[in-house]
């Protein structure tokens, strides 16, 4: 009779020799990891996605986590009594709001992640994109059409921002010293203001100025899913394209995939869209044949 622990053994050796190929191939490569979402609102989660960081480092990945923060800055803006309102997505954000972002997401979300990396056996250096002049942001432009005279009017956001310049130096420094970085989306402007910049951009930012081998956007959807529900697991830009004009995809799913694609038309090899809610959605993605997410490459 076959004894069960033993035959749990193999299987577990046998996981780790079908991943030998995957661990050889991204041997030395970057991976941009935009972390958010439930699954940083999870302690269950935020462990698996601090082992999976601590897994690839350990592996010679260099792992390089951005992270979001949207639903914690809404919650510390409410108890400050601190309105605010979003355009196409992105906070409207004054001097007050742009405050308080700083202090949630460069403070107690970017050093919780580094807390979540330690308890898992790694080391992780908390950062901002102010922190070394590591990115430079403008002041981003929207505008949207008057209801009633259908006129096109600019849309002042305030203190948002979108990445104009990075300098990849603090990244490599602390990546080539054994740690990984973890990156709050808050930057300095030419003009010294500190700009909130949207997690997803941030990220997509990062790894085509570091020339990464994946960009892993972690959501709170399975991935990109056809009419019928069934998960697309390849698509290029023309894809996207043609999924956007029949319908397919649309709301929250437009400007993440738009992300993506600016990253791979930039320099980034590939990008993932990625349950965030499945535990070790990452290591299912990297190290098995089927993958877990929804790729997209330029075409």
């Amino acid at each position: 009779m076959s004894n069960p622990h033993h035959a749990a053994l193999l299987a577990k050796a046998a996981t780790l020799v079908d991943a030998l190929p995957y661990m050889q191939r991204y041997a030395g490569a970057t991976f941009v990891v935009k972390y958010g979402g439930h699954a940083m609102g999870d302690p269950e989660k935020a462990r698996d996605f601090a082992e999976d960081v601590v897994l690839l480092k350990a592996v010679g990945i260099n792992p390089v986590v951005v992270h979001g923060g949207g639903p914690q800055i809404g919650a510390m803006l409410k108890t400050m009594g601190v309105e605010s309102s979003f355009v196409d997505g992105l906070r409207v954000t004054d001097k007050a709001t742009a405050d308080v972002a700083e202090m949630v997401l460069c403070g107690a979300i970017n050093k919780e992640i580094v807390g979540w990396v330690a308890k898992a056996g790694g080391r992780a250096m908390g950062i901002s994109g102010k922190d070394g002049g590591m990115v430079t942001a403008r002041k981003v432009q929207r505008t949207r059409k008057d209801p009633g005279s259908l006129i096109e009017e600019v849309v002042d956001l305030g203190f948002v921002g979108e990445p104009e310049t990075i300098d990849i130096s603090v990244i490599e420094t602390i990546s080539s010293a054994g740690m990984i970085p973890v990156i709050a989306p808050i930057a300095s402007g030419v003009d010294g203001s500190t700009y909130n910049v949207n997690a997803d951009t941030m990220a997509g930012a990062i790894a085509a100025a570091l020339g990464a081998s994946r960009l892993f956007l972690l959501t709170d959807v399975t991935g990109v899913l056809d009419k019928q529900g069934n998960l697309l697991t390849d698509l290029t830009p023309a894809d996207i394209a043609g999924l956007k004009a029949d319908g397919t995809i649309s709301g929250g799913m437009i400007p993440k995939l738009e992300t993506c694609i600016h990253a791979v038309e930039a320099g980034c090899e590939a990008a993932v869209v990625l349950d965030g809610r499945v535990s070790h959605a990452m290591l299912l993605e990297i190290f098995t044949q089927e993958g877990a997410g929804t790729l997209i490459r330029a075409a």
